[in-house]
Formats: structure tokens, C-alpha cells, sequence
């Protein structure tokens, strides 16, 4: 049997569950997990390393960003330093965004996946894919804060029809596809966007290529050839 990972919505999805439940038992008086919602930072911290890792690190920027902004909110929270400390270290931020303006000139833009399924995250940051072999059938994307652009163009081989899972939060995707393809999209947005800018119509022809479903909120998904 192939292995298959663990996917990033799975791994996001569980932590804001975890987070959720951990809410739920401290406002109805089931548990007193206060004392656990002081370490709330440290979830951020682990999303913005696991960003970080997931990304194969050309997303460093903003996860970096997120991590000293969580480590520095955990500190305060557990009171081992004062708010005002911490403040006179904000220009460690500045350092961060310079490595990661460097960064990202060494490394290539455009990353190349070269299996037929796509798991990319951006989290304060932005990402650039396209999918180098001919076969794809679908995979996840998501974003936080950021944007993902994703190209489907070299693509020749498609499962009928290929499934792409997206979730977009205060951030876009973009993904490319050939003009022929007929795309479908089934994306709840909320005060966002989702929509075919190709100058075609999913009616075109009755076979369906590509399924796009999600999530999109303060943001958008958008299809383009």
C-alpha cells in the first residue's frame, strides 16, 4: 500500500480543533483549562516551524515572523519577561525580513513539483509552484495571510476529474491551467472570491477536468489559463 502524509488542512484542521475544544471546556465550566490556554503562543510557534519545514524553507519570511512574534507573546504569557522588554527587541524583525528578502534571491521563485500531487501552505508569505511531470490528480493548498500561486500548465495526463481542496484565510491562490481544460469550481467564499477569469465556461464541454473545493474567507481563489 502507498504511503500517503498527513496533508497541511489535516495538521491545521486538528490544531484549531485542539484549540477549540480547549475553549469549550473553560467557558462551560466543564474544565478549568486555563492554566492551558497560557501556552496558546506555542501552537503558533509550532504552525510557523512546520510552515517553515513544509515549504522546504523558500516560505521563510513570514513563518519566521510568525515564530518570533509567538516565542515573544509566550514569554509575556508565562511572565518570564515584561510586554515593555520585549518591545525594545523590535528590530529583530527587521533583520528577519532582511535574511528573508536575501533568501529568497538565492533560491529560485518557482518551485518544481515533480510528484502528481500537490501539499503546499503559505503562512505569511508566498509561494510559487508548478507541477513539472505530466500527471497530476489533485492535492491541498493552503493559505494564511499570504498567497500561493500554483501552475498546471505543463500538465497532460489529469485524473477525470482531478481534485484540488483549497482554504484561503485573509490571503489568495492562483492556479494556472490550460485553456482547454474545463474546471469546476466549489468554493465557499466568505466576504471573498472564487471565480474562472478564463475567457470560457465550465459548460464548454461535458468531461470535467478539474474539481476546485474549499474554503475561502477575506481573500480569493481564482482560475486562470
Amino acid at each position: 500500500m502507498a504511503y500517503r502524509r498527513i496533508s497541511n488542512q489535516v495538521v491545521l484542521g486538528g490544531a484549531i480543533v485542539i484549540l477549540g475544544l480547549a475553549l469549550l471546556a473553560n467557558t462551560t465550566g466543564l474544565y478549568d483549562t486555563s492554566q492551558l490556554l497560557r501556552y496558546v503562543p506555542s501552537l503558533f510557534i509550532v504552525a510557523g516551524l512546520y510552515a517553515l519545514v513544509a515549504s522546504g524553507f523558500r516560505n521563510v519570511g513570514g513563518p519566521l515572523i510568525l515564530i518570533t512574534l509567538a516565542t515573544a507573546w509566550q514569554v509575556v504569557a508565562l511572565d518570564i519577561v515584561t510586554a515593555s522588554q520585549i518591545l525594545s527587541y523590535w528590530p529583530v524583525l527587521i533583520v528577519i525580513f532582511g535574511l528573508s528578502v536575501a533568501l529568497g534571491r538565492l533560491r529560485s521563485r518557482v518551485e518544481p513539483i515533480t510528484g502528481d500531487r500537490v501539499d503546499l501552505i503559505a503562512v505569511f508569505g508566498g509561494r510559487e509552484a508548478r507541477v513539472t511531470t505530466g500527471r497530476f490528480d489533485g492535492g491541498d493548498a493552503t493559505v494564511i495571510f499570504g498567497g500561493i500561486d500554483l501552475d498546471l500548465r505543463d500538465v497532460t495526463d489529469v485524473s477525470m476529474p482531478a481534485r484540488l481542496n483549497v482554504t484561503s484565510l485573509f490571503g489568495g491562490i492562483e492556479i494556472s491551467v490550460p485553456r482547454e481544460w474545463n474546471v469546476q469550481i466549489d468554493v465557499l467564499p466568505l466576504f471573498a472570491g472564487a471565480e474562472d477569469e478564463r475567457p470560457r465556461t465550465e459548460l464548454t464541454h461535458e468531461s470535467v477536468d478539474l474539481v476546485v473545493t474549499g474554503f475561502s474567507a477575506f481573500g480569493g481563489v481564482t482560475v486562470k489559463d
